[in-house]
């Protein structure tokens, strides 16, 4: 058999238990490769099969209606036409490629190129300004660039000794003035060689393929390195979650540049035989993304909590024919909003849990009892353990961590050029996440919160996760963000940092009222003591960075021992003000 049938027959029998969970995690065994590429050994074989090849792979709607659509058959033959174009401009097998490019067909393109060429791949988004782009120059050791003809002048002043491929303009030979006085590439150049490519080597399964930048919540981005196995192999997991199956039509909500978009807008739904549905808009409007889903035919839908939140806000009823799958990562998502999809489409939204140095590692799965609120259980594939942050014993409370015997497929090599932050990652027999989690009798797992995000107030220690869900339960609570605010007698005392929905005005009446319906939903220990009207720090991915909210609180309240209070100024609007219990005699203890 050929590695293209063992990873058939591994992927065949995921199918057929996805709705029987305890027999998936018993009996399924992720392949273990010793060489295996992912465009030449699957996506080839999908696009040269006669009935396959021919089915949409991928299908990309503008606002304006245009569309671009690619078959497995016309992808397989165009990558390796870009990949022979490619090999006779230089590039070669274990070159460093920054990709920046949007939601655009050349993308996927030079994805499925680069893997047929053995390259090292950096996607970027393509937000990112000059000092990121340098960094990731430098850390990466980026020896190409390919980028849009919008954004190729952002790398102009970023030095190093790389090259440049334009997307959509700027032809061959530019001045100096232009791409830092670097010749740039035409992309277009491309179409003019035979749509043939014979790979150089076999590709190793150990072989880099991937380095995604993280996007940095408590810390500096750390570099995340992928071999040919671990994504592409890794994201059966990811397949199963979903419940993903020849025919679907899948949207993902994901920018280009993060992992989540590789997740589930190139191996994820290759893998299933699925076709990755984009829809690009500029401004979020959730009447024309409902539109295009009914138009498109998805019957799959992944979404980040802040995009599901902001469509809960519509009328979700515009929908006439509801994705079948429904499923959300990034965060944790609150029951309010698990609820409301419930009951205008009749599916329940399935959290799944991974990072960008896995798969997913732990999911409410396909046919399987939803706990609220929940992670769900492990999928197959991983041993998942929580082990006590103080004695390093497993418990049923403490640091999510992944057993390393046998070390799990989907999980990452390491951290590039960081042995340090690599070998304190993988210490002590196991992976560790740096996630806080309980589990429960049945096996259920529920986030607790980053290990830098759980604090403590007097003796207790509290999930900013638990209390943000009981926020965003109240209907003037769009976005919630809870944080330890210094105080001389606690220690610290539960803050939070709250969007309004629309309709509604900060002030001091609606920050009572708030503060009222969190002390008749939390023990008194839990309560929510002091509350903030704000615009949410989030990183560039849309994750909340509270690192930034604590920074604040330190610097308005002192330290936490002898604390001094500092007023600040208040912008106008009423956002910046902060209220307390204690500016309300009501809430008074």
């Amino acid at each position: 058999m050929t590695v293209t049938d063992d990873f058939r027959t591994a992927r065949d029998r995921l199918l057929e238990l996805r709705e029987d969970y305890e027999r998936a995690r018993a009996e399924f065994a992720c392949p273990r490769f010793e060489e295996f590429n992912f465009a030449l050994d699957w996506f080839d074989a999908l696009g040269a099969d006669p009935v396959r090849g021919a089915q949409p792979a991928l299908v990309i709607v503008e606002q304006d209606g245009s569309s671009t659509r690619r078959s497995f058959a016309e992808l397989s033959a165009r990558s390796s036409q870009v990949a022979a174009w490619l090999r006779s401009q230089g590039v070669r097998r274990g070159d460093h490629v920054i990709i920046m490019l949007g939601n655009q067909v050349e993308l996927w393109e030079i994805m499925l190129a680069g893997i047929k060429l053995g390259v090292v791949m950096i996607p970027t988004t393509t937000l990112m300004g000059r000092r990121d782009l340098e960094d990731r120059v430098e850390r990466g050791g980026a020896q190409w660039v390919v980028v849009g003809a919008a954004n190729a002048q952002k790398f102009d002043d970023v030095p190093g000794g790389y090259r440049v491929i334009v997307v959509g303009g700027a032809g061959t030979g530019t001045t100096p003035a232009g791409h830092g006085g670097r010749e740039a590439l035409d992309y277009a150049d491309a179409d003019s060689v035979p749509a043939e490519f014979t790979p150089d080597a076999p590709t190793r399964a150990d072989e880099t393929l991937l380095l995604y930048f993280t996007s940095g919540t408590t810390s500096r981005a750390k570099l995340v390195e992928h071999t040919h196995t671990s994504y592409p192999v890794g994201h059966l997991s990811t397949m199963y979650w979903i419940g993903l199956e020849p025919g679907d039509v899948h949207l993902n909500v994901a920018s280009p540049g993060w992992a989540k978009h590789a997740w589930s807008n190139v191996f994820t739904p290759w893998i299933a035989e699925a076709t990755v549905f984009i829809y690009n808009y500029e401004r979020f409007d959730p009447a024309a993304l409902m539109a295009q889903m009914d138009a498109e035919g998805v019957t799959s839908f992944c979404a980040p909590p802040t995009v599901w939140r902001m469509l809960i806000q519509s009328d979700l009823s515009q929908l006439s024919t509801p994705p079948r799958k429904a499923v959300s990562a990034g965060e944790p998502l609150n029951a309010e909003v698990i609820g409301q999809v419930e009951k205008a489409w009749g599916v329940t939204i399935r959290d799944g849990f991974g990072q960008t140095e896995t798969t997913v590692q732990i999911a409410n799965c396909p046919g399987q009892p939803v706990t609220i609120g929940a992670m769900g259980k492990p999928l197959p594939g991983y041993d998942v353990v929580l082990l006590d942050p103080i004695t390093g014993e497993e418990a049923d409370d403490g640091e999510l961590c992944l057993r390393l015997d046998p070390r799990p497929v989907g999980l990452m090599a390491g951290y590039f050029g960081d042995p340090e932050k690599t070998a304190d990652a993988f210490r002590g027999g196991y992976y560790h996440t740096g996630d806080m989690a309980v589990r429960d009798a049945h096996g259920v797992i529920t986030y607790v919160g980053r290990g830098d995000d759980v604090f403590k107030s007097s003796d207790y220690r509290l999930s900013p996760f638990e209390l943000e869900s009981v926020l965003i339960e109240h209907p003037a609570v769009a976005e919630a963000a809870v944080v330890p605010s210094p105080d001389e007698v606690k220690l610290s005392v539960p803050k939070a940092f709250v969007v309004l929905a629309g309709g509604y005005e900060p002030g001091p009446e609606i920050a009572e009222e708030i503060l009222r319906f969190c002390r008749a939903q939390l023990a008194p220990f839990k309560r929510i003591r002091r509350i903030e009207f704000a615009e949410l720090p989030k990183t560039i991915s849309g994750k909340i960075r509270r690192v930034e909210l604590r920074r604040s609180e330190e610097a308005r309240h002192g330290a936490a021992t002898g604390a001094v209070r500092t007023e600040t100024a208040a912008p106008a609007a009423g956002y910046g003000v902060e209220y307390s219990e204690t500016d309300f005699p009501s809430l008074k203890d």
